[in-house]
């Protein structure tokens, strides 16, 4: 294999899957891995995980559930799935990834938790973005992701920024590590953490109105056992810190939180 290739397609699963712990419950889409194949090759990624992560962000509470993965990627640029979206990379390079895609802001119910009554519904909305991807060496490689469209008035803008680090500890065991941050604007702010006029008086909140800026920092490990070529198992710890207006925000309840996941999945 070439090594270049090494962290975007073994390793990145083994981050992809320590990713979706944040991703089932808030940062869905925070970043594009196209691990299923080499970019002069078709091929896909399926599985299911079982999750362990909270409520909202900012939630006290736990929530648990399980979630299917399905991604892949054509050689002629385009992908589709779960966990990236539907899109179009444009290099045919090992060692850059830079396109546009189509993702989802899942939204947050108000049923969700007692501490999100009176704020009515986050509605599910279509986002719009690009992606970059670099590597660095055989083993470090950067992310970043911008989504535009999340948010009850379609405004919200999200920039995601990642580093990832691929170490293969024996021929069939792979350890992953990573870290991510997420800037957003103020519109963005406001649909998440903000308190308006109208929710005030349905809510027990006073008003509260975020500017725009760090949202959370994150980081995750994870450790994938290598089957065979095509069936992996991760586990996965990912640990997130609420950050700036976000975190002061009064519907938030513990500012930090630990999500884990334990998955299986089948290269194709």
């Amino acid at each position: 294999m070439n090594p270049t290739r090494f962290p975007l397609r073994c390793g990145a699963l083994a981050l992809l899957l320590a990713g979706l712990c944040p991703a089932a419950f808030a940062q869905a889409f925070d970043t594009v891995r196209l691990y299923g194949a080499a970019p002069d090759r078709d091929g896909g990624v399926v599985g299911i995980a079982a999750v362990v992560g909270r409520e909202y962000q900012g939630s006290n509470k736990r929530r648990s559930g399980v979630f299917p993965a399905l991604d892949y990627q054509w050689r002629n640029g385009f992908f589709a799935g779960t966990t990236n979206g539907i899109g179009y990379n444009f290099s045919a390079s090992p060692i850059t990834q830079y396109g546009l895609r189509v993702t989802a802001d899942l939204g947050r119910s108000e049923s969700r938790s007692p501490a999100l009554t009176g704020l009515g519904d986050v509605k599910v909305r279509p986002e719009f973005g690009g992606f970059l991807n670099y590597v660095l060496t055989r083993e470090v490689f950067l992310t970043s992701s911008l989504r535009y469209g999340s948010g009850n008035d379609r405004k919200g803008l999200v920039l995601d920024l990642g580093a990832g680090y691929a170490l293969p500890l024996s021929p069939s065991l792979i350890l992953g590590a990573g870290v991510g941050a997420s800037l957003v604007n103020q519109k963005y702010m406001q649909s998440y953490f903000g308190v308006d006029a109208a929710q005030a008086v349905t809510s027990n909140y006073a008003v509260y109105t975020p500017s725009a800026g760090l949202r959370d920092v994150r980081a995750n490990v994870a450790l994938t056992y290598r089957v065979n070529d095509k069936v992996g198992v991760t586990g996965a710890v990912s640990l997130s810190g609420l950050q700036g207006n976000a975190k002061d925000s009064p519907i938030v309840r513990r500012s930090t939180s630990a999500s884990g996941v334990l998955a299986v999945t089948y290269a194709f």
